[in-house]
């Protein structure tokens, strides 16, 4: 019973991995969350909601059992070990996204439930590889990110406690106190109408422009470029730690999936001789 079962549940597995990885599994799940951001849209419409909201409905459970099916199938292509499934971060992050859409969309948790259907639209990210490359290389940047932040801190700080001395009793509106600010430094570092702050405190103050335009080009010219550096560096070593992922050998699942297909075309191939070598000699039999 047990040589039975093992052949039968590799033979699931490996049917199991070929629909994973066939093109148009994933173009099928890229189709199903497209369709539910625009179901999710046209639920924001009275009108659409009251004349087909039923139908809206159906398509929410369909595609929730397509998601929940899709997991299944992801685990059953594992084998023996379905755990593995969640050895990929992206995994976990759809199976979590799932797992919230089995909120019940009544009661107190309705408005969690309209939610998540919204995050459903979030596995296009894990869907395509190559947002996936630039999500990972955000989370990568995080650390470097954190000392640039914490240095635009330091800058922050420091100008807007000069600006409160300097400016609090000729500009009460921005800067009367610390908070107030830093509110304003921050925008002044977004080009929010800045010159507006600046031309303020000139009146009183002509060398006040100093203050400020040195500020925007700490602010915003040399650490937006900071931030962009690290980002770029960081996209940089992702392209090529999955060039080195590409080209890593291949597994023994792999090998051992290409051997019984490799074997499969020689016994298809050796049948077709044996026909074409019949052939004639029932043809002399005949004459």
């Amino acid at each position: 019973m047990t040589e039975v079962t093992v052949p039968v549940r590799a033979g699931i597995a490996d049917t199991c991995a070929r629909l994973v990885a066939a093109p148009l599994f994933n173009q099928v799940i890229i189709g199903l969350i497209l369709l539910n951001g625009v179901a999710v849209g046209l639920e924001t419409s009275t009108w659409v909601v009251e004349r087909f909201g039923g139908f809206l409905h159906g398509i929410n459970q369909l595609i929730l059992v397509s998601f929940v099916l899709e997991a299944i199938v992801k685990m059953a292509a594992h084998g023996s070990r379905p755990w593995r499934y969640f050895a990929s971060g992206w995994n976990c992050f759809d199976f979590s996204i799932i797992v919230l859409s089995l909120v019940p969309a009544a009661g107190p948790m309705a408005t969690l439930a309209r939610l998540v259907r919204v995050l459903r639209v979030l596995r296009l990210v894990s869907a395509f590889p190559e947002l996936r490359l630039l999500v990972d290389t955000l989370l990568r940047s995080l650390p470097s990110m954190f000392h640039i932040a914490l240095l635009m801190g330091i800058i922050f700080y420091i100008y807007g406690v000069a600006g409160y001395f300097l400016f609090s009793e000729i500009d009460p509106t921005h800067w009367r106190s610390l908070p107030i600010a830093l509110l304003s430094l921050f925008r002044i570092v977004t080009f929010e109408d800045w010159t507006d702050i600046m031309y303020t405190a000139m009146e009183t103050l002509p060398w006040a422009w100093l203050y400020f335009v040195s500020f925007v080009v700490m602010g915003a010219f040399v650490m937006i470029n900071l931030f962009i550096g690290v980002v770029l560096n960081n996209l940089e070593e992702a392209k090529l730690r999955r060039l080195d992922e590409l080209q890593l050998p291949p597994s023994q699942t792999e090998i051992l999936r290409e051997l019984r297909a490799t074997q499969d075309a020689l016994a298809r191939l050796q049948r077709r001789m044996d026909k074409s070598a019949a052939q004639p000699t029932g043809e002399a039999t005949e004459q």
